[in-house]
């Protein structure tokens, strides 16, 4: 079984779940370690032996979280005309996933830290021949509908914002 998948009835598996849970509805800043380890039926010393921190366990779910998003996204634009045209499908099957998938908070605000930003690397690559700034652009606006979505705006209203993107990613061409 490969490390990333946490089984989850053991207390790292646990942990895992619930903080995907929290993550995904909280900011980082407003989730606390013991509520973490309470909500899983471990201790804080369990959180800190597996991951270190908070933000080691934040890490660890949302790179799981987003190799799930980014391997729907790159699906998506497979199925979908070359080029700039394959980004609006990648972008809406990228936020029906995270929105179906409770992930709105956890995808929506930025990593701490100074991780790499891999949605946007994909969308750079999606758009070419577009210059590279474009992909950082598709990304926060992408996200920038999923923290709407937490905040209470209509996911179907939110979508269609993103579909509007399809001019600007196909006048890249």
């Amino acid at each position: 079984m490969r490390e990333w998948v946490p089984v989850s009835t053991s207390p790292r598996g646990r942990l895992a779940l619930v903080a995907v849970r929290e993550f995904g509805s909280r900011p980082f800043e407003q989730v606390t370690v013991g509520e973490l380890a309470s909500a899983a039926g471990v201790t804080t010393g369990a959180l800190y032996h597996h991951f270190d921190s908070k933000l080691g366990l934040y890490r660890f779910v949302r790179a799981d979280v987003e190799r799930r998003l980014l391997d729907r996204m790159e699906g998506a634009s497979a199925a979908a005309p070359g080029g700039a045209k394959a980004v609006t499908p990648a972008l809406v099957v990228g936020f029906d996933f995270a929105v179906a998938q409770g992930f709105s908070r956890l995808l929506g605000d930025p990593a701490p830290g100074d991780a790499e930003d891999a949605l946007a690397e994909l969308l750079d690559r999606l758009s070419q021949p577009a210059p590279a700034p474009i992909g950082r652009v598709l990304a926060a606006a992408w996200r920038a509908a999923l923290i709407a979505v937490a905040e209470g705006v209509p996911a179907d209203q939110a979508r269609e914002v993103l579909r509007s993107l399809r001019v600007l990613a196909a006048s890249a061409d």
